[in-house]
């Protein structure tokens, strides 16, 4: 690791530090014991490098767990001093066993179990001697493989901020394309034929009227990443309302959405794609009525969303169908927020299916539509 490398520089100019002062005190030139203690001391600090980076990587102090993972790497900031002081302490015994084993502490501590005693006691004070130097070389490092590891993640989120430009414009077209697709066509021009042969030209009217909103709403959408929960609830009752015209009295609804949620933000179409999905997946599979519930709470520091249907349901064993635009959606759920957003499509209990959409809480406030 090149981290592990940089030590090298120290560890030679303390070499060259310790030959250099010896020659200017008039002492005896330094032996290679000397030098290799004087290297050997800092060179230690290349082999516990790796585990600092291993345990940045493992625990960031990130949110939500800042203060945790603070006082987490303090306990590893004194482990890594104990380590370092007692590879210290061996590195000296070795070299003393090594070039004067006579006089070596090995040898010594052979000839009474006292100077066992006194090894601990010099170990503890080298322990403590450590400690302040240490710690800040912990942290040193602990810093420097956090600032890699935000400087790599700002990179690739540059790449998936890009890329979910190029997606966003991609699931604007699904969603048109959902909304205005023959099949879609075919079935509202259909019930209103209907509706117009049984005289029921108020429903008729109110169906394009519907259909009109859905169009303009997803045509006139602004280009933001994301929008109000709100204004997504808007075009989801729009489509809704042409479905339940539809299926007539087969399709019931239940909203549960709390007053504290109506201005999170949220990617724009998602959660019209999950209740397609539950249109399309869920009750147009049912023979008889079905209901689906749509419901969003503010969980602490996140958005949750929830699509319940009592269709068929899912199966663990089996793919999800296709075109549920699951994994559409987490991609660009991946490049909005990283690993703080999430989607999942499970069993609902008893009957049905449930997608839940989990997102880091972000008041937009009542202006509408703003981009991320």
């Amino acid at each position: 690791m090149l981290v592990s490398a940089v030590w090298l520089a120290p560890a030679i100019f303390n070499v060259i530090n310790t030959i250099g002062q010896r020659r200017l005190s008039g002492e005896a030139p330094a032996s290679l014991r000397d030098m290799l203690w004087s290297g050997g001391d800092w060179a230690v600090y290349a082999i516990l490098t790796p585990p600092v980076f291993w345990v940045s990587r493992r625990w960031p102090i990130a949110r939500p767990a800042i203060t945790r993972r603070a006082v987490l790497h303090i306990g590893f900031a004194l482990l890594f001093c104990v380590g370092w002081a007692t590879s210290g302490k061996l590195l000296e015994m070795l070299l003393a066993f090594a070039f004067d084993p006579r006089q070596s502490a090995i040898v010594t501590a052979m000839h009474g179990a006292g100077t066992w005693r006194n090894a601990g006691i010099d170990w503890m004070r080298w322990v403590l001697v450590t400690l302040p130097f240490g710690c800040v070389v912990y942290f040193s490092i602990a810093g420097i493989a956090h600032a890699i590891r935000y400087f790599v993640e700002a990179r690739e989120r540059d790449v998936q901020m890009a890329r979910m430009s190029e997606q966003l414009a991609g699931a604007r077209f699904a969603a048109l394309q959902a909304q205005v697709n023959p099949h879609f066509l075919f079935n509202t021009l259909n019930t209103i034929a209907v509706l117009v042969r049984d005289n029921d030209r108020a429903r008729a009217v109110a169906i394009v009227e519907q259909l009109s909103e859905v169009l303009r709403a997803t045509l006139g959408r602004h280009r933001g990443t994301e929008v109000r929960l709100e204004d997504e609830l808007t075009l989801v009752r729009q489509y809704l309302a042409i479905e339940q015209a539809r299926f007539s009295d087969r399709l019931r609804l239940n909203w549960r959405i709390a007053d504290d949620a109506r201005n999170a933000a949220v990617p724009g179409f998602a959660v019209q794609h999950l209740v397609e999905n539950a249109v399309r997946h869920g009750i147009a599979r049912r023979e008889d009525a079905g209901v689906i519930e749509i419901a969003a709470v503010r969980d602490e520091n996140s958005l949750v969303v929830t699509v319940r249907d009592d269709g068929p349901g899912v199966s663990a064993s089996v793919p999800a169908p296709a075109g549920h635009g699951l994994s559409n959606t987490r991609e660009r759920l991946t490049a909005l927020y990283g690993t703080e957003a999430s989607l999942e499509l499970s069993a609902a209990a008893g009957v049905g299916a449930v997608a839940t959409l989990r997102v880091p809480y972000r008041d937009l406030g009542p202006e509408g539509d703003r981009e991320a």
